[in-house]
């Protein structure tokens, strides 16, 4: 990526922020079966930014991952409440499996191949947004989904059990694994989020000051 005028804190909030919009939509969509389409995009259309300019060209803007900082703060703010227990331990599974995945560079290579075979498709994304997720699917079930740590996804039966749903949702999970590839590459790394919370909720919460109530 090229210079960016954030500072690495920042940058790396942005990316933190995405790895939590992920796995708030996947909550979202395994409990309630709903979802907002303009952040799906986001999040789904980061897979396809190969070679970004900057964080925020990844995810289309600032705006793009919105969600996903507004969820951040919300994170960092109060870790413990019931209605974040879920998403904090999706988060935490991303960035653990992000590891994993990270140390298999065969894997990797074939994720990168077949998402650059998809990625004709993402240029017309709104038309296509299910077979898009479909393809998405695919490449996380013959790939992370063969690593022995897999993402416990939980919710509602009805849900989980629609295949579109489930498309979505694996197709979510792989632009976490993105996301907090970003991240580490950012210079993230997990033991800093514990030491540097405060820093990261005032940058998060400065962020997406001005970006409107999600």
């Amino acid at each position: 990526m090229n210079e960016s005028t954030l500072t690495p804190l920042e940058q790396q909030t942005i990316a933190l922020a995405g790895v939590a919009q992920a796995a708030r939509l996947v909550d979202q969509i395994s409990r309630t079966g709903s979802y907002p389409m303009e952040f799906l995009e986001s999040s789904i259309h980061s897979l396809f930014e190969f070679d970004p300019g900057s964080i925020e060209e990844v995810y289309g803007g600032r705006a793009g991952v919105k969600l996903g900082l507004h969820n951040l703060s919300s994170l960092l703010a109060s870790r413990q409440s019931q209605e974040n227990r879920e998403i904090v331990r999706y988060v935490f599974s991303l960035l653990y499996l992000e590891r994993r995945f990270a140390t298999d560079k065969e894997m990797m290579a074939v994720v990168r191949s077949r998402l650059e075979h998809a990625s004709f498709r993402a240029e017309h994304f709104a038309n296509h947004v299910n077979d898009l997720c479909h393809s998405v699917s695919g490449i996380y079930q013959d790939t992370l989904s063969q690593l022995k740590f897999r993402i416990k996804v939980s919710g509602s039966a009805q849900h989980l059990q629609n295949q579109q749903n489930a498309d979505i949702i694996r197709a979510l999970l792989l632009a976490g694994i993105r996301s907090a590839f970003l991240w580490r590459q950012l210079g993230g790394r997990r033991w800093k989020l514990l030491i540097q919370r405060k820093r990261l909720l005032q940058a998060s919460q400065n962020l997406s000051r001005g970006l409107g109530v999600v």
